[in-house]
């Protein structure tokens, strides 16, 4: 229109980075971190990223370099969220369950310039770097960091120490903000379901909005305070590194999850919110009588990963947790979508109210729509909750990209919309709720069988705490469900029982036919490593003969 003008008074690039500014002023002395004796307050941790931005471009890191952490819920991988991208430059976190290998892949694939890393994965680290050495790869610069209260005597000649790289750097540096909002601000592999990581690029502009939506759908209000149970590697803790700045909040850092920790820090900090997968929930109401603490206040848990089954859900809430249900992919930076409550849904049976609650619900408010489509025609499939189509995204808290994989780029978002890989149907009031990832989905005998519903009834079996089920290949049906099992401490249940239990809860061709009881391979996002198990059951061969029938 006639009169307008785009120009800095009206138009600035979105990004996070102006969180930490606003709560440097705002919430000058509230406390921003704590992790053990040590506590910030928002205005320090303002200031040590500035010296660190200024540290990091004093090493010559430059806008769009990328910047490597290895490092658990500790301030200063909380730092780096702000430090790296206030540099200009492009943060990618690890995973730490990675081993030597895979670090040095990853390394290798970011070109990343720095390395920072705790002093527990160090070892890791040095080996991966000694593989990059041994391969003419450019070997990034490493950066220790130490424990506050017990620094660790390690010699790492011609690095850093953390601590020391901080003093270094100056309180005044001039941050470099994105001259673009779509620059990337962060780097993430996916999660390893799969065997193969590939690099997400996330935007300032996504990760403000996904703030944004972070801060809503986990009903946020000023000053919360929150439990890091979530790993901050992960979909950078699902943009809440960023959201819980936004308004001023506290940041409990956990080195390590358990059940003695999050209660602790829930009666001693009057934590309001936390995250976690399922399994996390389920370490929660499987805590020792002795361990469990009456909680101080309304503590809103967001899960998602994967669908809760009903059981943990009750567990929760019987404790005084208020669970809120996303689901999501690192592709979209974590939740995509929000199980919304609605208040007619009081009323219904438990049973009913914790099957909706399981529905992975519609898009927040940073998405712009999520649909359920043939993946062929990409027609929506109708709202009869029966009709399984692909999970599909379109908005601006989808990602820019996969890093150097153009063709992979080009299929997730084949027809003009990120493709999620995962299953599911729409209900007839517009939610939809997951069946399965495509590659899990177990076809037998030319029938569907989504193995979260399998998995759902096995989890409300009272001896067992964990469940997977994956096909296995059979000779007759072609594949066959085959259920790992975890059961609780102090319980017993046979192959034969657990298989009755859902033989009478489920259709026939459902139910399991073997069961294997086991540890579960996970990600330290708590997910559930089916690959590993699909190797199992493949070692394992087949259960029936041509010629069997049931």
């Amino acid at each position: 229109m006639e009169g307008t003008v785009k120009c800095s008074a009206n138009y600035v690039p979105l990004t996070p980075i102006s969180f930490l500014e606003r709560s440097a002023i705002v919430y000058r002395d509230n406390i921003s971190v704590v992790y053990g004796g040590v506590k910030f307050t928002w205005a320090e941790t303002h200031q040590r990223c500035l010296r660190l931005a200024s540290a990091l471009s004093h090493l010559g890191i430059s806008r769009g370099d990328v910047v490597a952490a290895l490092a658990p819920n500790i301030p200063a991988m909380y730092e780096l969220h702000f430090g790296v991208p206030m540099a200009g430059a492009v943060l990618c976190t690890l995973n730490i369950r990675h081993d030597s290998s895979m670090v040095a892949v990853l390394l290798k694939h970011s070109e990343a310039k720095i390395m920072f890393v705790d002093h527990q994965y160090l070892q890791i680290v040095s080996g991966a770097l000694e593989i990059l050495s041994k391969t003419g790869a450019k070997v990034p610069h490493l950066v220790l960091i130490q424990e506050f209260d017990q620094p660790v005597a390690v010699s790492i000649p011609g690095n850093l120490e953390y601590e020391s790289l901080l003093a270094s750097g100056k309180p005044d540096f001039e941050v470099k903000r994105p001259n673009d909002e779509w620059d990337p601000i962060s780097l993430n592999y996916t999660s390893g379901t799969t065997s193969s990581p590939k690099g997400v690029i996330y935007s300032h502009r996504g990760a403000y909005l996904n703030s944004f939506a972070a801060i809503l759908l986990n009903e946020m209000g000023s000053m919360p305070v929150y439990l890091w149970c979530v790993p901050m590697f992960h979909c950078n803790g699902w943009c809440l590194t960023w959201a819980v700045a936004a308004q001023g909040g506290t940041n409990i850092c956990l080195r390590s999850v358990s059940a003695d920790a999050i209660f602790d820090s829930i009666v001693r900090y009057k934590v309001t919110h936390m995250g976690g997968a399922p399994t996390v929930l389920n370490t929660i109401i499987n805590a020792p009588a002795g361990v469990r603490k009456a909680l101080p206040g309304k503590v809103i848990v967001m899960t998602g990963g994967a669908p809760p089954p009903s059981q943990v859900l009750f567990g929760m809430e019987e404790l005084g947790f208020n669970v809120m249900h996303s689901y999501g992919l690192t592709e979209t930076y974590g939740p995509g979508t929000i199980c919304t409550w609605k208040p007619e849904w009081d009323s219904l049976p438990r049973d009913a109210q914790a099957k909706i609650k399981a529905r992975q619900g519609l898009q927040h408010l940073g998405m712009e729509e999520v649909d359920i489509k043939d993946p062929v025609t990409m027609k929506s499939v109708p709202p009869d909750a029966k009709t399984m189509g692909e999970v599909m995204f379109r908005g601006n808290t989808v990602m820019n990209g996969y890093l150097k994989n153009t063709k992979a780029t080009e299929e997730a978002f084949g027809g003009g919309w990120f493709r999620s890989g995962d299953l599911g149907v729409r209900h007839s009031d517009g939610y939809i709720e997951l069946r399965d990832r495509s590659k899990d989905i177990i076809i037998s005998g030319g029938e569907n069988i989504s193995t979260i519903e399998v998995e759902s009834v096995l989890f409300s079996h009272p001896a067992v705490l964990e469940a997977a089920v994956v096909g296995r290949p059979d000779e007759h049906w072609g594949e066959t469900p085959c259920a790992f099992v975890k059961l609780k401490e102090g319980h017993n249940a046979a192959a034969d029982e657990i298989i009755k239990y859902c033989r009478d809860r489920l259709p026939h061709y459902m139910a399991p036919r073997s069961v294997v009881f086991d540890d579960l391979p996970k990600t330290s996002t708590g997910k559930v490593q089916k690959f590993v198990l699909k190797e199992k059951v493949k070692a394992m061969g087949s259960l029936s003969k041509r010629t069997s029938k049931l």
